[in-house]
């Protein structure tokens, strides 16, 4: 491959700089050999879906559209099944009926899933009983169980990775062309807690105004209204493993650039933002609207130079800033950076991930966050930004449609002991379906009351 002239940049050019977080393949031959058939398999989206999503993440950055992007902490080869990835489709299907009908707007769905297989560890090693084996780096890399086969770097893990993508978004696209997505019968989404739980009076009464606004614009217009009977469904991941990303960008016809036609919407991690860095290099040079993780260690020098460098051109629903500061530090350290990106001139959609901030331990060890934790960021993010004449465009969640008990409260007010029961995350902790409608509920609440 050649670099582009004007930019110096190719698919492979951030082997030039420091690459962080990528695991070290114990035979260099077998992994050329996984990247090169890599290289060749059919793309997972394509280049017009790239675009159509830059065009809603330009919509959301002027307010016009909310973003309400979710799912997995890191998806694993076991869950690669019709009723998971059904569960997960339907509670971001319940969430954002519910944000549409509140927020008076569109929203864009944008799934943590079909390739979100790698995650950041805060080291290369880990230690049990004396012995020390690679760490787990997500089931794209290698398996959780810890002796020296499961936890050495498999490259043909990258291959099984790719099909299992394919897997999800043929399963997804399935349902969505299908019907199951169709505004007209949100039925099709209940899983199997709505009859008791004590959300669903309210979330019914959402479900029973929707369908008597869409019979009534309907008996006006005289037939069907064909947009509702379809929603548009986007993929992500974090870009970690970067010689994965490269060997799946491509340049398609009759359009200039280069596109990761692995997802719709990479980004990059806090812990590999570096400016000089790999990760910034690779998503510079792409086509697709690339998300950055922001805390609260970041500078001004730093967050502008990432505009600079991801963002030259200033276009709209390129980048997208999502911030993580935590409920205690968010009032501190985000009307800085949104003051120092304001007046700049810099165009960026503003996500609150309202997850990571939050994480805290257990007294038994466990990993977890508290409900009213990140329910707290998100009503100070909508308040800070509107405050200092922003905008927040959307949410980044960790949630999963399973009955899953990893964080803590929430309407059934989840404690410690609740842990035990049905923790069953690898990584981090994530909202289950009811925490997440509930904060969905919420957001709409907090938000009609202010406007």
């Amino acid at each position: 491959m050649t670099p582009d002239p004007l930019q110096n940049w190719y698919p492979y050019s951030w082997q030039n700089h420091p690459a962080v977080q990528q695991p070290t393949y114990p035979d260099p031959a077998a992994l050329a050999d996984a990247l090169e058939r890599l290289s060749h398999l059919p793309p997972l989206v394509t280049s017009w879906e790239v675009e159509t999503l830059r065009a809603q993440f330009a919509e959301a950055e002027a307010g016009k559209r909310f973003v309400l992007q979710g799912g997995d902490c890191a998806e694993s080869f076991a869950d690669c099944r019709s009723e998971i990835i059904a569960n997960r489709l339907k509670v971001l299907l319940q969430m954002s009926l519910v944000l549409v009908h509140g927020l008076r707007g569109p929203v864009t769905r944008v799934g943590r899933f079909a390739g979100q297989y790698a995650k950041p560890r805060s080291a290369d090693t880990e230690t049990r009983d004396g012995v020390t084996l690679p760490a787990y780096r997500g089931d794209i890399v290698n398996a959780p169980a810890f002796t020296l086969e499961a936890r050495q770097p498999n490259p043909e893990r990258l291959i099984e990775a790719h099909a299992r993508s394919a897997m999800t978004l043929n399963f997804t696209r399935g349902l969505i062309d299908g019907g199951f997505a169709d505004l007209h019968h949100p039925e099709y989404w209940d899983l199997d807690w709505v009859g008791h739980s004590i959300l669903a009076v309210d979330y019914q009464k959402r479900v029973d105004a929707i369908g008597d606004s869409l019979r009534f614009m309907e008996t006006l217009a005289g037939n069907a209204i064909h947009e509702f009977s379809r929603v548009d469904f986007f993929s992500s991941h974090e870009a970690l493993l970067l010689a994965g990303e490269a060997a799946q960008t491509r340049q398609v016809p009759r359009k200039s650039g280069w596109y990761n036609l692995s997802t719709h919407f990479p980004w990059i991690g806090m812990r590999t933002a570096a400016l000089d860095g790999a990760h910034v290099e690779y998503c510079r040079g792409i086509r697709n609207p690339v998300g950055v993780k922001i805390g609260p260690s970041i500078d001004i020098e730093w967050l502008l130079g990432l505009c600079r460098t991801l963002n030259p051109d200033k276009e709209p629903g390129k980048l997208v800033l999502i911030h993580r500061m935590g409920a205690a530090k968010i009032a501190e350290h985000l009307p800085r950076l949104i003051d120092a990106v304001r007046g700049a001139g810099h165009r960026v959609l503003w996500l609150c991930d309202p997850m990571h901030g939050n994480t805290q331990t257990t007294s038994t060890g466990i990993k977890t966050r508290r409900f009213d934790d990140i329910l707290a960021e998100v009503h100070l993010s909508f308040d800070l930004h509107r405050a200092a004449g922003s905008h927040l465009g959307g949410v980044h969640l960790e949630l999963t449609g399973e009955d899953v008990t990893e964080c803590l409260g929430g309407a059934r007010d989840l404690t410690e002991a609740d842990l035990a029961r049905a923790y069953r995350s690898q990584v981090d902790p994530r909202l289950n379906y009811e925490q997440a409608l509930e904060l969905a509920l919420e957001i709409v609440s907090r938000q009609r009351r202010a406007a």
